[in-house]
């Protein structure tokens, strides 16, 4: 059996750890050890429901999970091949009823299922967490999701995330110190229903993301990254946009201001050879990318790789965006942040297209740099109160 070992961060929680770096929000003695959070169930589903809350914990790096009371326990040794985990499942709400635990200062996933807990196990290297694209995963037929978040001195990052799969519908909030709420993640009305049926309907392999129980019941969509990588979506998905594009700054001029509080900050890409050189003002060629395939686009890695620098990596945040959302072609200065311009070529993620469609404040985490020009599906607060995750109805 083969399992995906995932480092505790995954994408979207690495930015919003990113984001704790650069804005230092919150007062330090602002944020007690633990904040409650508040699980609520509208699902209209009667099954029983699990909560995970596994991470790492900020004050010794050790990675774990925490019970309902917030109190840490470091996984044990695991071993090769993999080992059962603990059992670290809390006993969620019933439809139409809410739990408060509590939160502690983590950078981790809260994970949800229904009516099966889920199968972690454990390696020599840490957490095996679940790999729905393999076919042999023991989570492949359980119904379940998670949301992703950093709490720590400066406050709370808490996200609903797609960078995976669509699944179990959910929306995450945080209270205030004024009371005040603020949340995201919620789906339109029949915005569950309606990605799944758009999905189906869009031509090219993109109906073959839906992976369904024997008695076709639907368990999720996978996202196109692990559609190409088990051969259900074309390998060659984004080629026809992707030579369009070299075609274009082969004569032209791609303008990349990567900060928005740097305007100033700027890199121009040309492309010679079938290679997209990079300069700076001065001329020198700081960095270079070979043509993306569909899997570095949808995964924002390999050709596309976004190491924590402050010169490549946000420049391929950048072109990644601008890869997923095709809108390279229409605007030579990136990154375009206006949603205007978001998914209009042929050859797009249709993915993404369809969950931010059908989102009620149009903002997901689709892909992994979907923060760039703020779409992404976050909310942050430096003095939280507490934090919220709902259940949402499958319709």
């Amino acid at each position: 059996m083969r399992f995906k070992l995932l480092a505790v961060l995954t994408a979207a929680a690495s930015l919003a750890a990113a984001i704790l770096i650069t804005t230092g929000a919150g007062k330090a003695d602002a944020v007690p050890p633990t904040i409650p959070l508040q699980i609520s169930n509208n699902s209209g589903r009667a099954d029983p429901v699990y909560i995970y809350n596994l991470g790492t914990n900020l004050s010794t790096g050790q990675q774990g999970w925490a019970d309902a009371a917030g109190t840490f326990h470091p996984w044990p040794a695991g071993g090769n091949p993999p080992t059962p985990a603990p059992d670290a499942s809390i006993p969620g709400p019933a439809n139409g009823q809410s739990i408060t635990i509590q939160m502690p200062k983590f950078s981790g996933r809260v994970y949800f299922s229904y009516g099966q807990k889920l199968v972690f196990k454990l390696t020599t290297g840490g957490l095996v967490q679940p790999a729905v694209q393999n076919p042999s995963d023991p989570n492949r037929d359980i119904v379940f999701n998670w949301t992703e978040y950093t709490l720590n001195d400066s406050g709370i990052w808490i996200n609903s995330t797609q960078v995976d799969m669509f699944s179990a519908p959910y929306a995450v909030g945080v209270q205030q110190a004024d009371g005040a709420t603020k949340n995201t993640g919620h789906l339109k009305p029949g915005g569950y229903t309606g990605f799944f049926n758009a999905l189906r309907s869009q031509p090219g392999g993109w109906a073959n993301l839906i992976q369904t129980k024997s008695d076709g019941t639907v368990l999720r969509a996978l996202a196109p990254t692990y559609g190409v990588e088990i051969g259900a979506l074309p390998a060659n998905v984004m080629d026809d946009y992707v030579n369009r594009v070299f075609s274009k700054y082969s004569s032209e001029t791609l303008t990349v201001t990567p900060f928005a509080d740097q305007p100033n900050t700027k890199y121009y890409g040309r492309v010679a050879g079938n290679v997209m050189n990079f300069t700076s003002s001065s001329g020198a060629v700081v960095t270079s990318f070979q043509k993306p395939d569909a899997s570095s686009i949808f995964g924002c890695h390999k050709l596309l790789d976004a190491p924590n620098d402050l010169v490549r990596g946000p420049i391929s945040r950048t072109l990644c965006a601008g890869y997923n959302r095709s809108t390279l072609l229409v605007n030579p200065n990136q990154p375009d942040t206006s949603s205007a311009n978001f998914y209009l070529d042929a050859v797009t993620n249709h993915y993404a297209r369809k969950i931010h469609a059908q989102m009620a404040d149009g903002k997901a985490y689709a892909f992994a740099f979907d923060d760039v020009g703020n779409h992404e599906s976050l909310v942050h607060d430096g003095n939280p109160q507490r934090a919220y995750i709902t259940l949402d109805p499958f319709n």
